[in-house]
């Protein structure tokens, strides 16, 4: 079987994944945008992430997860996940998607997993917009709030990774 496309997917989430680290190392986990802490939208990208790449209908929360964690429309209660926590958290999805991309080829990416509505390359793809789509408005945040802009990978510009600014 073919791994070409599924081959440039997880090649690509490298960069994801780069850009995605580099956004909680640099932000303002405090910063309150549209009335909700960043830590907030932060959670919602990661918890979105998590659970529509593989598969929605079939998900267990993360032990910490509360009703409406991941609702950013909702400002949070008195719970607040630190900097750590959502690293942590990170770095679980990051190992989970790595994992689960090891097990597709090309035309498993076409097929519509159990009890979904679409097939897993429209479930990776849609994860791809709806993370960057929130990865920008918490950079943004950041770079009203500091002047400086957080690194942003490519394909073809990695940097050692212990540069987070431009």
């Amino acid at each position: 079987m073919s791994r070409a496309f599924v081959n440039d997917i997880t090649n690509y989430m490298h960069v994801v994944f780069r850009n995605v680290r580099d956004c909680l190392l640099t932000c303002d986990m405090d910063a309150v945008f549209f009335n909700v802490p960043i830590w907030k939208h932060a959670y919602h990208m990661l918890h979105s992430l998590d659970r529509w790449f593989i598969n929605p209908t079939v998900y267990d929360e993360p032990p910490f997860h509360r009703p409406e964690l991941n609702n950013i429309d909702i400002p949070p209660d008195d719970f607040a996940l630190s900097r750590e926590d959502l690293l942590r958290y990170f770095e679980e999805i990051k190992a989970k998607l790595f994992q689960y991309l090891d097990t597709l080829d090309d035309e498993m990416l076409l097929q519509t997993p159990t009890g979904c509505q679409a097939d897993r390359m429209t479930l990776i793809m849609a994860q791809f917009r709806h993370l960057y789509a929130h990865l920008g408005n918490i950079n943004a945040t950041t770079i009203s709030a500091t002047g400086k802009w957080p690194f942003v990978a490519n394909y073809s510009y990695m940097t050692p990774s212990d540069r987070i600014w431009e």
